[in-house]
């Protein structure tokens, strides 16, 4: 993390570079503003809630009592709360004999603020994350429990061990796709009432990565849910982010330097620490001073695209032999195609581009395109996103699937359907209809987006157009109730060169 924090606003995009930071006094539309949340204390012991607890489905297997410091954020104590954990909708796989449920945690603070907070997880899930809230950013100063929500986490409907070959099960990846967060969010607003005599005045929506899609999901999903929803460099094309994985994983083969020990081109041999660094130092260069400032930061990504170039700024190895501060023709040709973005071989696109950005120096970019595209999304892919899935032989060869996964025609999967698989991973994947968020902005809810424009796995270019088009279905400008924040340099989520250190939840309540 950068010396830097950043805190809103961080520069957001508007209607001529698509959103104010503190809006425009042009803008003719009134935003609609929800009432306050009353607090409430909890005024009953942990032990006395758990023999309240009832849901339908519904499996409260432990509550405690968490004492105030047992969790801290930022070295500071959290104050004392209930622990509550439990399975949903425990079920045996009619496809792979399984056993499958819904697990959960939530945490509800003794002094409560009246609102709930629906934490989003990322990856694949299967994990039940410490319900904390998490708020955006890398090194959190704070969090929603911190801040008196009572906070819910999930697996998403599946465990770790179940990983990745859950997508085997249909319901599982429905359930991981967006149908755990409809069967959540009323068992949790029920469990709020129980606890503290009231429904939540207020709820909120908050995640990166993979929970950045499900709250991308949940917004045009689930609109009369959650009153205010944070999604964090979103994967809402997640089933084509994992496509471009692998084709940028195959790029960097064709010019791979070494063998790894399973006897495939060891793609990390392409493009190394050291030219990477390099290459976002001349990034750097080139676009600092570009929005106006040398401060470190590339903060006009538009001009930086048009001012930099690939073959003209970067030297060219003389005669192939790589230095660490040139890069071979080859290698320019390969990362000019990463950057570009996944195309099949008639030139149609697959998934959106990247920009150039100094972000390529940071360890994050390396981590998901020369590690993450060769293991986790080779077996995402495999089994969640294909329809079929492949077989659980698979998993001993993810790198073999993704050097010699066809563009042509292993990507159409994604969309594929069968009696078995009703829903393809492109429906229970994406949003239905991503720019149609009339229901959300007609009751006054309001969707704050922040994306890192070094995002190595989730294309900033792609969450950029789709602002874009969603400011264009709403006359023009879409601030009212959705605002579009990039933070310079930052990788997915967080680290990279930048002042990725920011709280998005205390300017959506407020």
């Amino acid at each position: 993390m950068n010396a830097k924090s950043a805190f809103l606003c961080i520069a957001p995009l508007s209607a001529a570079m698509l959103a104010g930071c503190g809006g425009d006094d042009s803008v003719s539309a009134t935003p609609t503003h929800l009432g306050a949340a009353t607090p409430a204390a909890m005024t009953q012991t942990c032990d006395a809630l758990a023999a309240k607890l009832a849901y339908p489905g519904t499996s409260f297997t432990t509550v405690t009592t968490a004492a105030a410091g047992a969790l801290t954020v930022a070295g500071k104590p959290i104050a004392e709360h209930c622990v509550i954990e439990g399975r949903m909708n425990e079920r045996v796989s009619p496809v792979d004999g399984n056993t499958y449920a819904i697990g959960f945690e939530m945490r509800l603070p003794k002094a409560w603020n009246g609102r709930f907070f629906y934490q989003a997880n990322g990856g694949l899930d299967g994990n039940v994350v410490t319900a904390t809230g998490e708020i955006g950013g890398g090194g959190p100063l704070t969090d929603a429990l911190n801040m008196g929500f009572a906070v819910i986490s999930s697996d998403s409907g599946h465990s770790a061990a179940q990983n990745p070959l859950f997508g085997v099960d249909p319901q599982a990846r429905l359930d991981y796709g967006y149908q755990a967060v409809d069967a959540l969010t009323p068992m949790a607003k029920q469990v709020i009432r129980l606890a503290y005599g009231k429904a939540p005045d207020r709820s909120y929506f908050g995640g990166c990565s993979n929970g950045g899609r499900h709250a991308m999901v949940t917004a045009v999903r689930n609109p009369a849910d959650y009153d205010g929803i944070i999604a964090g460099d979103p994967g809402f094309h997640l089933p084509k982010a994992a496509i471009g994985e692998m084709y940028g994983a195959q790029q960097f083969a064709k010019i791979a330097s070494a063998t790894g020990s399973n006897g495939l081109p060891d793609i990390r041999s392409g493009f190394t620490d050291a030219e990477r660094r390099f290459v976002g130092a001349r990034i750097l260069d080139k676009c600092d001073a570009l929005d106006g400032a040398a401060d470190g930061m590339v903060q006009d990504v538009a001009a930086c695209q048009a001012h930099f170039s690939i073959d003209a700024d970067i030297p060219t190895c003389a005669n192939g032999t790589r230095t660490g501060s040139c890069l071979t023709a080859a290698q320019k040709t390969a990362l000019g195609n990463v950057f570009a973005g996944a195309r099949n071989s008639a030139g149609t696109a697959l998934y959106a581009s990247f920009p150039y950005d100094p972000g390529v120096a940071g360890g994050g970019w390396a981590a998901w395109k020369q590690s993450n595209s060769v293991m986790l999304d080779p077996a995402a892919m495999a089994f969640t996103f294909m329809t079929p899935p492949k077989t659980a032989a698979t998993l001993a060869n993810l790198a073999g699937f993704a050097l010699g996964f066809d563009m042509d025609n292993d990507a159409p999967a994604i969309f594929a359907t069968n009696g078995v698989y009703t829903q393809s991973a492109w429906s229970f994947m994406t949003p239905p209809d991503e720019t149609d968020l009339s229901a959300l902005k007609s009751r006054g809810a309001k969707l704050l987006v922040y994306h890192g424009t070094g995002d190595p796995v989730f294309s900033f270019d792609d969450t950029r157009d789709w602002y874009a088009r969603l400011a264009q279905a709403n006359g023009g400008d879409a601030t009212d109730f959705a605002r579009f924040y990039p933070v310079p340099g930052m990788n997915h989520c967080s680290g990279g060169p930048a002042a990725d250190q920011f709280d998005m939840l205390t300017p959506l309540v407020a």
